[in-house]
C-alpha cells in the first residue's frame, strides 16, 4: 500500500493538468440505459504518486536455471522464451516445486510465477508420462496465457495441454479430453462441468495449480475449487499463488495442502515505475470529451482503458471507433475467440486501444503499455494495484490515469 500522500498542489486537488488547462464538465448521460451498483469511491488522493523507479532494490539471486533439476530441452525452452535470471519467484520457488512439494506463494501478477508451476508440472509429467496435471484460473484471459506459456516451455517434449474454459465450444473440448492431454487447464465452473459429465478423469491427476485463487474466491468459486480438489488423489502435489492471503485462501490451503513451502516476494514494486494522476471530468460525456483530447497526442502510443461494466466498456469502444480511432474491447458478452483475437491485435499493435472491465482484464499480459486508464473507478485498492500494473512493466515507466468527479 502507499504510505506517503500528496502534497497539496499534486494533482489530487487540480486535476491532470500538465498541459496548463484542467478539464471540468457538467454531469450528463452517456447511453445510461439501466441502473447499476455504484460501489462507493475510494479516496482521490490514493490515485496520485510520482513514479520511484529508484526505490527499488536491486535483488540477487541465489540461482541461475542451470542449478534447477530440468532437463536440457526445457533449459533451451527457457533460454529461447529470453529468461535468462530467475525472478525472485522462480528463484525462491522453483527448487521446492521441481522436487514436488507443496507451494504457497504470496506474489503479485507478472513476478514469473507461471514459469514456476508450468516448469514443475512439465517435469512431472516427464517423469511419470501416466499423470496428469491440473491448473484452475479465475479467467479465460489468464487460462489463455498459461496454456500458451506451458506449450512454449514444453516444446520439443511429450508433453499435450489442453485448455477448458467457458464461452468456448463444449463438444470441442469433450474431443479434446478423448485424446488424453496431461495438462488440463481450465477455469472452475467448466472444469466442474466436464467432470460432472464423466469426460474429465482426475484418478491420476498428482498435480494441482491454483493461481490466483484470492481472484477465485472473490468472483464466488470457492464451491467449484472445493469440489475439485475433492476429486483428487490423496496423494498429490499443491501448487497454490495468490496475491493477497486472507481467511479464505488460509482455508483452502489448510484443508487442501501438505506442509506447504510457504514463499512471499508480494512488493508491488512494479506500481513504483507508473506515475499516477487523477483527471476531473464530470459525466460519461465529460470523461470521452477529455479521452479524446488525451488520445489525441503521441505519447498517448499503446492504452489499456478499464471500465465497470460490460455494456460500458463497449460503449467506450465504440465512441472511440467513431472518433476514429484504433479501438475495440474485451469482455463476458464477447465470445472466446472474439476475445482473444481482440487481446492479440493488442500485443501485434495491430490495435492501439483496448477498453475492458477487470473480469476480462485478468491475465492480460502485454508489453509496451504506456498508459492504463480508469475511465471508471474500481471497487477496491487491489484491484487498482492490478490495473495499473498492467504498464511500467519490465524496468520500463508507465502512467496511470484515474477519472474522478
Amino acid at each position: 500500500m502507499f504510505n506517503r500522500r500528496p502534497s497539496g498542489g499534486h494533482g489530487a486537488s487540480q486535476g491532470f493538468n500538465r498541459g496548463g488547462a484542467s478539464h471540468s464538465f457538467n454531469r450528463n448521460s452517456f447511453g445510461n440505459k439501466r441502473a447499476r451498483f455504484m460501489p462507493k469511491a475510494l479516496d482521490p488522493r490514493m490515485f496520485v504518486r510520482p513514479a520511484m523507479p529508484e526505490t527499488q532494490e536491486d535483488v540477487t539471486t541465489q540461482h541461475t536455471f542451470e542449478d534447477f533439476n530440468i532437463s536440457k530441452q526445457m533449459l533451451l525452452n527457457v533460454q529461447s522464451k529470453g529468461y535468462k535470471t530467475p525472478t525472485p519467484i522462480q528463484d525462491q520457488a522453483l527448487e521446492a516445486a521441481l522436487a514436488g512439494r507443496d507451494v504457497l506463494g504470496l506474489a503479485d501478477t507478472g513476478t514469473g510465477k507461471t514459469a514456476v508451476f508450468a516448469l514443475s508440472v512439465i517435469k512431472n509429467i516427464l517423469e511419470n508420462p501416466n499423470d496428469t496435471a491440473l491448473v484452475v484460473a479465475p479467467t479465460r484471459e489468464l487460462a489463455v496465457q498459461i496454456r500458451d506459456e506451458i506449450r512454449s516451455l514444453s516444446t520439443g517434449l511429450q508433453v499435450y495441454s489442453s485448455l477448458f474454459i467457458g464461452g468456448s465450444d463444449i463438444r470441442r473440448q469433450l474431443d479434446e479430453l478423448r485424446r488424453r492431454p496431461n495438462v488440463f487447464i481450465g477455469t472452475p465452473g467448466r472444469l466442474r462441468d466436464l467432470y460432472n459429465r464423466r469426460a474429465l478423469r482426475l484418478d491420476n491427476t498428482r498435480t494441482v495449480v491454483l493461481d490466483e485463487v484470492d481472484r477465485m474466491l472473490d468472483m464466488g468459486f470457492v464451491h467449484e475449487i472445493t469440489e475439485l480438489l475433492s476429486f483428487l488423489p490423496q496423494d498429490h502435489q499443491t501448487l497454490l499463488f495468490s496475491a493477497t492471503i486472507d481467511q479464505k485462501v488460509e482455508g483452502i490451503a489448510l484443508k487442501f495442502m501438505n506442509n506447504p513451502e510457504k514463499i512471499s516476494v508480494k512488493t508491488n514494486a512494479g506500481s513504483l515505475n507508473v506515475e499516477q494522476n487523477i483527471i476531473r471530468a464530470s459525466g460519461k460525456q465529460g470523461k470521452i470529451a477529455v479521452l479524446n483530447d488525451l488520445l489525441s497526442k503521441d505519447t498517448f502510443r499503446k492504452v489499456l482503458i478499464f471500465g465497470r461494466t460490460k455494456y460500458g466498456v463497449e460503449e467506450i469502444a465504440v465512441s472511440l471507433q467513431k472518433s476514429g480511432f484504433s479501438a475495440d474491447s474485451i469482455h463476458g458478452d464477447k465470445r472466446q475467440n472474439q476475445r482473444e483475437t481482440v487481446l492479440r491485435k493488442f500485443k501485434d499493435n495491430q490495435l492501439r486501444i483496448l477498453c475492458a472491465t477487470d473480469v476480462a482484464a485478468r491475465g492480460i499480459d502485454v508489453k509496451d503499455i504506456t498508459h492504463v486508464i480508469n475511465f471508471d473507478q474500481p471497487a477496491t485498492y487491489d484491484d487498482y494495484i492490478h490495473r495499473i500494473g498492467r504498464t511500467g512493466r519490465a524496468g520500463k515507466s508507465g502512467i496511470a490515469l484515474t477519472f474522478v468527479d
